[in-house]
């Protein structure tokens, strides 16, 4: 039983960071077309806020968890992000020299 109320509890929070990276995202697009500077900067910062509960929260929700049931990268999933950005930098330095 203990089980079963404690997989409840892991979805509310799970739901609950949905929502709240819901209103993160909303916030940073806002910001992106805001024209005045002092309504960017305080979106920028409730972007912020809401990132940090995000961030608790997650680490709320992967402490509760079982450890059988935490994310296990996929061989595919091993590649870095920043690997596929940097990937077309020499070619752009190349088009730079000539």
């Amino acid at each position: 039983m203990q089980y079963k109320k404690n997989q409840m509890s892991v979805g509310l929070m799970i739901q609950r960071c949905h929502r709240w990276r819901q209103k993160r995202k909303q916030f940073l697009d806002q910001a992106r077309q805001t024209p005045d500077e002092i309504e960017r900067e305080r979106l920028l910062q409730m972007a912020e806020h809401y990132g940090r509960i995000v961030n608790d929260e997650q680490g709320k929700i992967d402490s509760t968890r079982d450890p059988r049931e935490k994310y296990s990268p996929a061989p595919d999933d091993d590649k870095d992000e920043d690997d596929d950005e940097d990937s077309g930098f020499p070619d752009f330095m190349a088009q730079i020299k000539k």
